[in-house]
């Protein structure tokens, strides 16, 4: 009964496309946003800051600009890993060879840099597509790690190719403590989620959605390919390159390329499946469901074996927590293909519509 658009008029072109045109949307995604910046750093210990809470905002943000790319645009990458490593990187490069470089200048042009090598890799888009253009940016994940770990002048000649930062702060403000690396990480990815909200309902979100659709049509109605499919690649390469120096700045601290392999790769690719392709809110859902699922199964298991009067060892609850985590991923595939922000618009429509049928 609280979610119904009665009386809620649409008088103006602004009203009607507001992000939010639903008053109870807004005043809910406004309290959640007060919840998490107020009273979240006032109640979570450290291991919450650290195991999860950080690490759900990064990958949402690197979820959000991979989405952008396969949801939006259509264009398969499994590349994804090795612009988040360019993005740290970079970032990590301008933050030590330059003196009194700004923290989030260097992130940002962490994730310029990203944007580059991003649309490199994009240029085999215009001729090939699908699992062709899967292999093809598969190439810039090999390639990345190889500079990395042989290139010594990206690591500063560290002889193992680990770098660290240290001592980061914005504004004159320190940022070291768990709960002041949680809001810089929550302020970025607000700002990158109302953005790209923004981006994809403007007329370059909707030339991506025309070549996801049908490429040939779209270029028959005047879109260009080549400016689409390249203006996606950048925009997602810029997205995921500040949130892997996010990553490696906020996150590790110190890191070395096998921190963006590509099994971060393929856990983004299935942040975007699970959580729902074309959609920003899926994003985010895709990013719990991976951040939260093994750290609960971790503990729900030896848990359930204590229960029964069995001993279940480190290496069974490590095996049993891949199977476990790959039948859901399956299950859910099957129950709902669109993901789970699917889920979550067809619980609001009922909401919309109850007590009534239709």
């Amino acid at each position: 009964m609280l979610y119904r658009e009665n009386g809620q008029f649409k008088t103006s072109y602004q009203s009607d496309q507001q992000i939010f045109p639903i008053t109870q949307d807004r005043i809910g995604i406004w309290l959640l946003v007060a919840f998490a910046a107020f009273v979240v750093p006032l109640l979570v210990d450290e291991y919450m800051f650290r195991a999860i809470l950080i690490p759900f905002l990064i990958l949402s943000l690197a979820a959000l600009g991979l989405n952008i790319l396969v949801g939006y645009c259509g264009q398969i990458s499994l590349g994804t890993g090795a612009f988040m490593a360019v993005g740290a990187y970079a970032a990590y490069n301008f933050h030590v060879r330059i003196e009194g470089m700004p923290l989030l200048a260097s992130l940002l042009l962490g994730g310029v840099c990203a944007t580059a090598v991003g649309v490199v890799f994009g240029i085999p888009s215009l001729r090939i597509k699908g699992l062709y253009l899967a292999v093809a940016t598969l190439a810039a994940q090999f390639f990345v790690d190889w500079s990395f770990l042989r290139i010594k002048w990206f690591t500063n000649d560290s002889a193992s190719g680990s770098v660290s930062v240290s001592n980061l702060s914005v504004f004159g403000i320190s940022i070291n403590t768990p709960a002041e690396k949680y809001l810089l990480c929550l302020v970025i990815l607000v700002l990158f989620a109302t953005a790209a909200k923004n981006l994809v309902r403007s007329h370059i979100g909707r030339e991506w959605m025309a070549i996801r659709d049908m490429d040939v049509a779209a270029a028959v109605i005047g879109i260009r390919p080549v400016y689409a499919k390249l203006t996606a690649f950048a925009v997602s390469s810029f997205i995921v390159g500040v949130a892997g120096a996010l990553w490696g700045f906020v996150h590790l601290g110190a890191w070395e390329p096998a921190a963006f392999s590509i099994d971060r790769s393929f856990q983004l690719l299935f942040m975007v499946i699970i959580g729902g392709l074309g959609s920003i809110m899926g994003s985010f859902f895709g990013a719990a469901f991976i951040v939260i699922l093994p750290i609960f199964l971790n503990q729900a298991l030896p848990a359930l074996g204590l229960a029964v009067g069995v001993t279940i060892n480190t290496a069974t609850v490590a095996h049993t927590e891949l199977m476990i985590f790959g039948a859901l991923i399956v299950f859910f595939l099957i129950v709902e293909p669109h993901g789970l922000a699917r889920l979550w618009s067809t619980a609001k429509e009922k909401m919309r519509l109850w007590p009534f049928p239709h």
